[in-house]
């Protein structure tokens, strides 16, 4: 069983964003909701569809949470992956933020997010580049065993900007 903003998040897989000046609706909308100050799908997202998907169910985000490593404060730290965590990683010029959803056969976490590809995926990433995860406050860890998840010998995210 996958927690509740999981199974929310992952209704959202294969949204893209717009190339150009135009916005994807749904990013448009969330950005409004969060009361972000920028309104385009071309600034990063990743923090944006983390911060939707918990806010639709009820679950408080950080106050900056644009910024993927500001997910480190917030939360239930913890120490190994958990379907359904939080993940942030760690990128050139600034990090990466998503949820956990299991394991490839490579051993690499997967991990479902926004701005993956200009799109809401599930991508592979290499788990050195986790600085941390984390759990919504008040939540009780599922403790679900990671699921095997195939990435069909997809490379390592390397590009989340």
């Amino acid at each position: 069983m996958e927690p509740r903003w999981l199974i929310a998040a992952r209704a959202f897989l294969g949204l893209r964003e717009i190339p150009g000046k135009a916005t994807a609706p749904v990013i448009g909308r969330w950005l409004r909701e969060l009361k972000a100050w920028w309104s385009d799908d071309e600034t990063p997202w990743c923090g944006t569809f983390v911060a939707a998907a918990l806010e639709g169910e009820g679950i408080k985000r950080p106050k900056h949470w644009y910024r993927a490593r500001a997910w480190l404060d917030w939360g239930d730290h913890l120490r190994d992956p958990a379907v359904g965590a939080v993940v942030i990683l760690d990128r050139k010029g600034g990090g990466h933020v998503g949820f956990v959803v299991g394991n490839d056969e490579a051993g690499r976490l997967m991990v479902l997010g926004g701005n993956q590809g200009n799109a809401v995926t599930v991508a592979p990433f290499d788990r050195a580049r986790v600085l941390g995860y984390r759990w919504p406050p008040g939540f009780t860890v599922l403790g679900c065993p990671m699921p095997l998840i195939a990435s069909n010998g997809a490379k390592a995210s390397a590009n989340e900007a």
